[in-house]
């Protein structure tokens, strides 16, 4: 790949001379609030009040000029539950940033370099035990780093990435928790780093108006002794605008890694187990 990209930029060194090309960057994305609220006098069926919110923002932010293209995305999301028998817990907690930058000759397939990171904002708890945290800032967070081909048409709405060399490093920056040897860190050890194989596939569209959907699917496996073991992790987005300020939206996330052990409520540890969350929301949105 990398003799590829090489010879590929020598033979258009003159045609990108004799060309002018404007340097264009261009911002998008979407941030907003998202409120629900239960309340229940002499509710003969039951139930808790509840006070539930979450703040988001997903942005974009793309360079382009000539042949070489980079891109920028980062998402941040939090949010609070409030009831009245377990108080405040978190519900939601996410950073994540992506960078990308690659190079193309027909604009269908780019030569890229990737690297991301995601962790978290805060504690992590496995309710109601609030004792122990399972996770914090930086325990875990997770890092790919790549080289590989995209398969990416100009004209079309999807795309897909694959590495044959790719970096997967997992990051336990805390004393208790690297002691307990969480996130498939050997007890002590605070870093994991495995080489392996990276497919991501990416989808957005205008599905309907004023309906977006936003979806992505990354795939890894090592090169070791447990080659063929996926880890799996699918985000999905569906942004419905209802004017100019209110919104809904519906996320949901999936994922597998086999190095993530399942621990229930008694604090016992299980093996890997598929992790899913969705959150739907009605709320005060903004699209730039």
């Amino acid at each position: 790949i990398v003799a590829l990209l090489c010879s590929t930029i020598n033979t258009n060194a003159q045609t990108d001379a004799d060309t002018t090309e404007v340097k264009t960057w261009n911002l998008k994305g979407s941030a907003g609030l998202n409120f629900s609220q239960t309340s229940l006098s002499n509710w003969s069926a039951g139930g808790d009040n509840a006070v539930a919110g979450n703040a988001f923002l997903n942005a974009g932010l793309d360079y382009k000029k000539g042949h070489w293209l980079w891109q920028n995305t980062l998402a941040l999301e939090y949010g609070l539950t409030w009831t009245d028998t377990n108080n405040s817990q978190k519900s939601t907690d996410k950073i994540e940033i992506v960078t990308q930058i690659g190079y193309t000759t027909d604009n269908k397939w780019d030569y890229s370099a990737m690297a991301d990171l995601k962790s978290q904002f805060a504690n992590g708890y496995n309710y109601p035990n609030r004792e122990n945290y399972i996770s914090k800032f930086m325990a875990p967070a997770y890092s790919n780093v790549s080289v590989g081909i995209e398969y990416k048409p100009a004209d079309k709405f999807y795309s897909a990435y694959f590495s044959p060399l790719a970096g997967k490093f997992t990051f336990v920056n805390d004393d208790y928790l690297s002691d307990l040897g969480s996130f498939g860190v050997d007890p002590g050890d605070k870093f994991r780093a495995e080489f392996g194989a990276y497919l991501k596939g990416k989808l957005e569209k205008d599905i309907m108006e004023n309906v977006k959907l936003m979806t992505d699917a990354n795939f890894f496996t090592a090169y070791d002794k447990s080659f063929g073991n996926v880890d799996v992790e699918w985000n999905l987005l569906l942004n419905m605008k209802i004017n100019k300020y209110l919104n809904a939206s519906l996320s949901t996330t999936l994922k597998y890694d086999d190095d993530v052990k399942y621990i229930d409520s008694d604090g016992n540890q299980h093996g890997a187990r598929v992790q899913f969350k969705e959150i739907l929301g009605v709320g005060i949105g903004y699209n730039f």
